[in-house]
């Protein structure tokens, strides 16, 4: 009997490597292929730093696992892809007044979906990812939950995957502890210094990304004026890219109190200032959702809602809009609420699906509370 294939993605990193070594264990035939979706392969880089390479795909510690385990390995160039579909749309975002969130949409855009589609021209049956979540199969329709590993779980990333992929998906890493997963790594022998995680945006490489948006060409980005919330003017800003709600360095104005971005209006090219306190807000409108049960489309339900990858859910209650739009009104107010994020709805464990932050609502003009399912 034939073992089944899995297309693996391997970035370099420790999590998709032990994902390598566990699904040999298991069985599958494994078939690694990294997506090379920044920079180039830099062979004097890679030499003079053993197996490390430069940006988020570290190929050669991918081919050393592939060679470790004996598995056939390739790398794709998804350069254009990544270009077009992640580093565009996060320069766009910016300049028009939003916060994007550059890893949900490379997840959709560009990791998954090629994945998926390289499976189907090599007629493979599953893939496979390193991410912190996992798939439950059982019942009538899979559901993408939360990863086993609170502080690694990674399902905020992946709910704008197709719900037609869910059956195919393995995540062999994401019923595990980060601890156990390095515990794995060392019978690889992988070195824990060379694998540290980055925590910055993989095309960032300066830490900050107001320094990338500054050396984008094209990024339009004229200076304004600050304004306090009656619109009366405190001060000049660099351009509506370089600010998001919450942000309070940086600013420039001093007025004795300390002030935050409320909100950046680019019709007007100003940016809004206010005290702490006014970041508070109780209710958004989400649109482009990915709704991965479809139970949340019929009624008004109550949800446990991300609107950050490191904030921790907050209860909501979501109302279908027209317009494939969703209000989400919040138990408890939430601070900086950002157009661009993305607001993740989950129920317990299993992730429900979610959308992008469209408008903040003042709490004056929520509508009355409807009466609410919980699923």
């Amino acid at each position: 009997m034939s073992r089944p294939t899995v297309l693996l993605g391997m970035s370099g990193g420790v999590d998709s490597s032990v994902a390598a070594l566990l699904l040999t264990r298991q069985g599958f035939q494994v078939h690694g292929v990294t997506l090379q979706v920044w920079e180039h392969e830099n062979e004097e880089v890679a030499a003079s730093k053993r197996w490390e390479e430069r940006g988020c795909c570290k190929v050669g510690i991918a081919r050393y696992v592939a060679k470790q385990l004996n598995i056939p390995h390739e790398l794709v160039d998804s350069r254009v892809q990544f270009r077009t579909a992640v580093i565009d749309d996060f320069i766009a975002a910016y300049a028009n007044g939003t916060t994007p969130n550059p890893c949900v949409r490379c997840n959709e855009r560009v990791k998954l979906r090629q994945l998926i589609e390289l499976a189907d021209s090599k007629g493979i049956s599953f893939v496979a990812t390193g991410h912190y979540a996992h798939v439950d199969k059982r019942g009538d329709r899979p559901s993408l939950m939360k990863g086993a590993d609170a502080r690694k779980d990674q399902s905020y990333f992946l709910y704008r995957i197709q719900t037609s992929w869910l059956n195919r998906l393995l995540f062999p890493v994401g019923t595990m502890q980060k601890a156990d997963v390095w515990k794995e790594a060392a019978a690889l022998g992988l070195p824990e210094e060379e694998m540290r995680e980055s925590q910055e945006i993989c095309f960032v490489s300066h830490g900050d990304y107001r320094t990338f948006l500054q050396e984008q060409p094209d990024l339009q980005a004229t200076p304004g004026n600050f304004v306090d919330e009656t619109g009366a003017t405190l001060g000049t800003h660099k351009g509506i890219p370089f600010y998001t709600p919450g942000q309070r360095r940086g600013l420039g104005v001093a007025t004795g109190q300390r002030l935050y971005v409320q909100r950046v209006q680019p019709t007007t090219n100003t940016v809004v200032l206010g005290p702490e306190e006014h970041l508070l807000s109780s209710a958004c409108t989400v649109k482009d959702l990915n709704i991965l049960d479809p139970r949340l489309l019929t009624a008004p339900t109550v949800v446990d809602c991300k609107v950050r990858y490191a904030t921790p859910p907050a209860p909501a209650t979501t109302i279908p809009l027209s317009a494939g739009k969703m209000m989400v009104q919040f138990r408890t107010p939430q601070r900086a609420l950002s157009p661009g994020q993305s607001a993740v709805f989950y129920d317990g464990d299993h992730v429900l699906g979610g959308g992008i932050i469209d408008t903040i609502e003042p709490t004056s003009s929520l509508p009355p509370r409807h009466p609410s399912s919980s699923l």
